[in-house]
């Protein structure tokens, strides 16, 4: 019994070991966000695939014109890779993508 309490012991310790020592690209969900719609978009919204509403508008009261990108840290704390985004522009329209994997996406474009 006691050999056995020694082995979890150590597969407990060398998990908590390599998860400390996992890359700090595995752990970045910061994604470069690019407007080229000819739209200044005026909200965005990203939640992870298991929420059941849309988060909170990301940009707070700012805006993202059309030629321009902004850096998005989108870790919301859930241990999340896969987010859906909502983006809304400033003509009324909504553009909704499922499934974006934030661990591994570095930039995501809206286009027209």
């Amino acid at each position: 019994m006691n050999a056995i309490r020694t082995i979890l012991k150590g597969a407990v310790a060398a998990a908590t070991v390599a998860a400390a020592t996992l890359p700090a690209a595995a752990l970045d969900r910061r994604v470069t966000i690019v407007n080229n719609t000819g739209y200044t978009m005026v909200r965005f919204y990203a939640s992870h695939r298991d929420a059941r509403s849309w988060e909170e508008n990301i940009f707070g009261g700012k805006v993202l014109y059309s030629g321009y990108n902004v850096v998005i840290n989108i870790d919301d704390g859930s241990g999340y890779c896969i987010f859906d985004f909502k983006a809304v522009f400033d003509d009324g329209d909504e553009v909704e993508s499922f499934g974006n994997n934030v661990c591994e996406l570095s930039t995501f474009t809206f286009n027209p």
